[in-house]
């Protein structure tokens, strides 16, 4: 009886050490690109993940703010420069269903058998714009974009969408087999002075390291959303 006993303590513990390990060498990995405890943990869980399936530290960038020149910043998840263009992604973690069209300015969860029902801006839209304050962050004429917004969670999409072109809805389990397509089906991008554009990048993600943007903007969030309740 002991010896079992001895023998399910030793399992105990080996599993124990194999969980600590695995946490301190992915604490490791993803200091590599961003600090462990900023962003939200989907974003985190994103960012090792790319890591893992082989992408460079130095072509990720995480949870940017950029300026858009009349005093407010853009965040952005999650930006990935590839060879053939820049990857956009948003994050979202949601659980339940999903409803919402490729237009419709709000989507709706439910929870609950439908006794529970929240509203979030469109994240196709949200990806859209940040695309779009990218561009302006720099003369990106000749590199191509693509919008990836990531589904974490036990949540399902109960609309078929008719989604924009370099465009695409993914939940997190499929990720990656995702952004590898769009490496494999695109033609490499012309970035002309690549370093400059990771240098705007990098200056972006190092905006979010400052405490007075960062409440700025969230003050403006904040405004934005009760103007919208106002309204509404």
């Amino acid at each position: 009886m002991n010896l079992y006993l001895l023998f399910f303590v030793f399992v105990l513990l080996s599993i124990a050490v194999f969980y600590v390990y695995t946490e301190i060498q992915d604490q490791k990995l993803l200091k590599t690109v961003t600090n462990v405890n900023r962003g939200t943990r989907s974003e985190r869980k994103m960012v090792l993940r790319l890591l893992k399936s082989g992408i460079k530290p130095t072509a990720i960038f995480h949870d940017l703010y950029l300026h858009n020149g009349n005093g407010t910043y853009c965040q952005i998840d999650l930006v990935v420069a590839t060879k053939v263009g820049i990857v956009v992604f948003e994050i979202k973690e949601y659980s339940g269903w999903i409803f919402g069209t490729e237009n419709q300015k709000n989507w709706t969860q439910i929870l609950a058998y439908g006794k529970q029902k929240y509203q979030f801006y469109n994240p196709i839209l949200q990806n859209k714009k940040h695309v779009e304050d990218l561009k302006k962050f720099y003369h990106f004429d000749n590199i191509p974009f693509f919008s990836l917004i990531v589904f974490f969670g036990n949540c399902k999409l109960k609309k078929t969408l008719d989604l924009p072109r370099h465009t695409f809805l993914i939940k997190s389990s499929k990720v990656i087999d995702r952004f590898n397509e769009i490496i494999q089906n695109n033609q490499p991008a012309n970035y002309g002075d690549k370093w400059e554009i990771v240098n705007l990048l990098k200056q972006a993600v190092r905006n979010g390291e400052n405490s007075i943007i960062v409440e700025k903007h969230i003050e403006n969030i904040e405004k934005l959303k009760n103007r919208y309740k106002f309204f509404n």
